[in-house]
């Protein structure tokens, strides 16, 4: 029953925004293949898109609840990150890590599962995702990876109540579906 949630959060959720995120990776001669962007000094156009309206809205749709605040995007250390807060002290944090290398992703999508107690991986979701013991979704796409840290929320979250982890789970599908690659 969890295999069929979870079939069903992706597909509703790479549907989000338009598809822009489902672009063909197939190219034609005269096609340029984009170069992945690296880290900068400021953050990345999908990374801002977490905390901005269209993510907010998306978010929004997919947890059936909107925030009690406005969101804030900060900017650190090459983390873009803001809190999603619902009030009462429910409060989701989505953050970005950009990174500049394959390898340097890699070390640090692997850093965050030994940290946080990477559970089993979730297939289909950016090039590589699993979630945490807590609940908490991290994926990796290009050189960014994205945590949804959900453990501030409660066991059971949204409209309809769900489990927080698969709250975590839809907003990472959301996110990832709406990410263009920029």
């Amino acid at each position: 029953m969890r295999r069929l949630a979870y079939a069903l959060v992706l597909t509703l959720a790479l549907g989000a925004c338009g598809g822009a995120g489902m672009k063909s990776s197939a190219s034609t001669p005269n096609t340029k293949v984009p170069l992945l962007e690296v880290a900068g000094s400021e953050p990345s156009a999908s990374s801002r898109m977490v905390c901005a309206a269209e993510g907010k809205h998306e978010i929004a749709a997919s947890v059936g609840i909107d925030t009690s605040r406005p969101l804030v995007g900060t900017w650190n250390d090459h983390v873009y990150a803001c809190d999603y807060d619902y009030g009462g002290g429910r409060v989701m944090t989505l953050s970005v890590k950009e990174l500049s290398t394959a390898s340097e992703t890699t070390a640090y999508f692997n850093m965050l599962g030994t940290k946080l107690g990477r559970m089993g991986a979730l297939h289909g979701l950016g090039e590589g995702a699993y979630q945490t013991r807590n609940g908490s979704t991290v994926v990796r796409k290009d050189y960014r990876v994205l945590l949804v840290d959900d453990a501030r929320l409660p066991a059971q979250f949204g409209k309809p109540l769900s489990p927080r982890r698969d709250v975590a789970l839809s907003v990472a599908a959301t996110i990832m579906g709406c990410w263009t690659g920029s």
